[in-house]
């Protein structure tokens, strides 16, 4: 009997292959936009705190809100990308960013502090997005590429992760020429950069990569071909739990460290350009590596590289404690290992979430894992400042690096286990 037209479940899907390169040259582009916009306000962030409030103890509180409020955005683009898809999750969080990013030149403006911490707070939701992002990046792709997969959408993130610090003394500049305090000059580029980046998403994300991922695995298990090894490599709930721990502290000695060193650098007479020079450096480090880190998780295996991340956190601190204060260079060496140590184990431990938790609950899932780490960055943001005031900041360097070894025996207990 001759064969007619095909008959399977799967002839209508758009091929997930084909989609999946679409998909990734759309995240591509919107975190190029979104990463100059979360690298412009990281820049002056505790710089306009300090100016605004006059103490050094309370510069780590807008790293510590916008971190927070980058854990409530996460649920909610988490809650939204998992009955709706990615596309409307993620183009909402970049919206709410710009609109924060708006409301904290108007609290500049006014030289109000208390608009300034609720802005902060809203502006926290691009952050989060920016880090949702690589989520929709693994949805359709392969097992054992998806660590690959991630790190294009972070790797992504670099261009416009380098070039927004840099861009914190010319925006400053345009500011002043509008009445605007030059320190709030770096979110008139954030809030146009997250509200493009919102743009790009809501009119390109076709297909969307999770709600594809989940008609092709119905299409599958309806033909009788589902492989479920090939969509959960579940580990049970230990897989999630080493996961979010392995990104929780490199998230919080990443925040801590990162938040202090412009202020470290201003207290020792180098200007905006020169911690915009650090800051780009430290960001390049953390997204720049991705396609050699993604390469490694799939290739040696995400616990190796886990612990590889806390070894570095380790050597970032000892460094940035030990850098003179007049040093350019050797605190940029610095803060490049921590940007590296945080790439490490954020690529491995989001694997180790894909991996572990299933379609049906996924981006759920990840957005409460996002949380966790938006309230490490928090913790960490908002103790660096009042640890730098009772101490110093090579305490806080040498304490984080110290902190970041406890990576070392939850990924040995996990290994032995398996």
């Amino acid at each position: 009997m001759t064969s007619t037209a095909p008959t399977s479940t799967t002839a209508s899907i758009p091929e997930p292959a084909q989609a999946q390169l679409r998909i990734l040259r759309v995240l591509v582009a919107s975190q190029i936009l979104s990463g100059a916009g979360l690298a412009a306000g990281v820049t002056v962030g505790a710089l306009l705190a300090q100016d605004m409030l006059g103490t050094t103890s309370l510069a780590g509180l807008p790293s510590a809100l916008f971190t927070a409020g980058s854990a409530l955005a996460a649920v909610a683009v988490g809650r939204i990308s998992q009955a709706r898809g990615r596309r409307p999750g993620l183009a909402t969080g970049y919206l709410t960013g710009a609109i924060g990013s708006a409301a904290v030149i108007i609290a500049a403006v006014l030289d109000n502090p208390f608009l300034l911490f609720i802005a902060l707070f809203v502006y926290g939701a691009g952050t989060a997005t920016n880090l949702q992002a690589r989520y929709a990046g693994a949805d359709l792709a392969a097992p054992g590429h998806r660590a690959r997969a991630v790190s294009t959408v972070l790797v992504a993130t670099t261009l416009g992760g380098i070039a927004g610090p840099n861009l914190a003394a010319p925006t400053g500049s345009f500011a002043e020429h509008l009445g605007i305090p030059d320190l709030a000059g770096p979110f008139i580029l954030s809030g146009i950069a997250y509200a493009l980046a919102a743009l790009v998403l809501a009119l390109w994300l076709r297909p969307d990569p999770l709600l594809l991922a989940r008609t092709v695995a119905r299409a599958k298990e309806a033909d009788g071909t589902a492989n479920p090894a090939a969509t959960d490599t579940s580990e049970g709930p230990g897989g999630v739990v080493l996961g979010a721990l392995v990104m929780v502290l490199t998230q919080l000695v990443m925040v801590a460290i990162m938040t202090m060193t412009p202020v470290h650098m201003h207290d020792h007479g180098h200007g905006t350009a020169a911690s915009g020079l650090v800051i780009a450096i430290h960001i390049g480090a953390m997204y720049l590596p991705s396609p050699l880190t993604g390469w490694l998780v799939d290739r040696y295996g995400r616990m190796k590289v886990a612990a590889a991340s806390g070894i570095t956190l380790l050597a970032a601190g000892i460094l940035a404690a030990a850098a003179p204060g007049d040093s350019v260079a050797l605190l940029a060496l610095a803060l490049a290992l921590l940007g590296l140590g945080w790439n490490l184990g954020l690529v491995a431990g989001t694997a180790i979430i894909t991996d572990t938790v299933p379609l049906a609950t996924r981006a759920r899932t990840q957005g409460l894992v996002d949380v966790s780490i938006a309230i490490a960055g928090a913790t960490g943001g908002m103790a660096s400042g009042i640890m730098v005031a009772a101490t110093s900041y090579p305490a806080l360097a040498l304490t984080g690096g110290v902190l970041s070894l406890a990576l070392l025996p939850a990924v040995a207990a996990t290994a032995y286990r398996r």
